[in-house]
């Protein structure tokens, strides 16, 4: 997601820093995410946007604590206010790039993680930088517990047919698969910013669930 540059966010942002939004050091919490949220278990949203997603299900689901990544700090801005206003306590956003995940979480640390309308990066020679690639699902394997859960969801039919074949090579189980998620069957509590953008222009969701053996 690209934002037109706004002069104020970087100041406005001080007043999230620390609190709802988590810029610096966040190797620090490795291991010790349960201090952070007690008694709740830990789900990752990897590019989290303006933090439809990210709220929503915190709203929902307070017994569990959802992490959303968002390298562009000023987008940042989006979530960590929403995460205020609605008052909530168990949803923070980090600042950081996703390459760093096996620095932030001890094995098993996370239970569940979310890929929302991820960067296609079309180009071939790009193709390791897909969040679905195989050199990532590595790094997934290490954050999840055995059987641990991923949930993939993109209006790109491209990306969708090539990360389907990188969860197979990696030998993951697929419980879940969906061309048209909005006319299947399968449960979709929040829709992303993007998602309720493409689907009001006639796109099909494609859904994946797959399970870490």
């Amino acid at each position: 997601m690209r934002l037109r540059k706004k002069p104020w966010i970087p100041q406005a942002l001080e007043e999230y820093k620390g609190k709802e939004l988590l810029t610096e050091k966040i190797e620090s919490h490795y291991g010790a995410w349960q201090e952070m949220f007690p008694g709740l278990r830990l789900a990752l949203e990897i590019g989290c946007g303006k933090g439809d997603f990210l709220v929503g299900m915190g709203e929902l689901h307070p017994d569990m604590a959802f992490l959303g990544i968002e390298t562009q700090q000023e987008i940042c801005y989006y979530p960590a206010k929403k995460i205020r206003e609605k008052g909530l306590t168990n949803a923070k956003v980090i600042s950081g790039d996703a390459a760093h995940l096996t620095e932030w979480f001890a094995p098993g640390e996370i239970e569940l993680i979310y890929l929302n309308f991820s960067d296609p990066w079309p180009k071939a020679r790009h193709a390791k930088r897909r969040l679905t690639s195989r050199s990532f699902l590595e790094e997934y394997k290490h954050l999840l517990p055995a059987r641990g859960h991923l949930r993939f969801k993109t209006d790109n039919q491209a990306l969708f047919d090539f990360s389907l074949e990188e969860f197979k090579a990696f030998g993951l189980e697929i419980i879940e698969v969906s061309y048209d998620l909005h006319n299947s069957a399968i449960l979709n509590e929040v829709q992303t910013e993007y998602e309720k953008k493409f689907s009001a222009k006639g796109n099909k969701i494609n859904f994946c669930e797959v399970v870490f053996k």
